[in-house]
């Protein structure tokens, strides 16, 4: 199905976690596309009071549950509404919230949309670990999905909300979830695109602990003994 981009119904879900200093901006830059559900995961700060005030739709979580599980009570309420497509970006400033219309523009020919700093320049001043474990995750990735993408670990993403109801069904509440989410697209054969984005690092939070990074481990583990227990045709 094809709309019109300036028909097109357009809502931005922003998971957030102690984000007062650049919540404010990040909402009311994505509200001059479409509408803004942000979801308080458990914050101690005046995030979601920020958001709210800036014209947010403000859903709170009573302890930090995860991105993933922010993402997930983001979607439920997006699919309570008619919108066509569902945005994903982060409150902590590293997204430009003008470059939504991209996003809406590759739903013409795609049902999934990453943002890929590779594709643009916000690659040369990602620090040196995290393009290093990019590179190794997406790879990964398209070994696992065949997909040929370039950023699998990009927070800035966006599916049709006629396929949103899949997302719910991952199992993951941590940042996994936001791999995992590639290999649920993979299965329901949907369609993936990328567009070029660039990306503002500055003093981001990590909020990754020493068992996260068992879990993803193990995730990735799992990735390949599924693609390996596939028998050919």
């Amino acid at each position: 199905m094809k709309w019109r981009l300036s028909q097109m119904k357009i809502v931005t879900i922003i998971p957030a976690f102690n984000e007062e200093k650049t919540v404010d901006s990040v909402v009311k830059g994505a509200l001059e596309h479409g509408d803004v559900i942000l979801v308080d995961d458990g914050s101690t700060d005046r995030t979601g009071a920020i958001a709210e005030s800036a014209g947010a739709r403000v859903l709170r979580h009573r302890k930090n549950m995860g991105k993933g599980a922010a993402l997930k009570t983001g979607i439920k309420e997006a699919l309570k509404w008619e919108y066509h497509l569902i945005v994903f970006m982060d409150a902590d400033g590293q997204h430009d919230t003008f470059l939504i219309p991209l996003f809406a523009e590759a739903a013409d020919g795609a049902d999934f949309i990453i943002g890929s700093r590779f594709m643009g320049d916000s690659c040369d001043s990602m620090p040196i670990q995290r393009k290093l474990s990019n590179r190794i995750t997406t790879w990964i990735l398209r070994f696992a999905t065949g997909y040929r993408i370039t950023d699998s670990q990009s927070g800035f993403r966006a599916i049709k909300a006629e396929h949103a109801k899949i997302m719910l069904d991952i199992p993951y509440n941590d940042y996994v979830y936001e791999s995992e989410t590639i290999c649920e697209i993979s299965r329901h054969r949907l369609r993936i695109a990328e567009v070029p984005i660039t990306c503002n690092y500055g003093d981001e939070k990590s909020y990754i602990q020493l068992g996260d990074v068992f879990r993803y481990i193990l995730f990735i583990m799992r990735l390949f003994t599924r693609k390996l227990s596939l028998k050919p045709v």
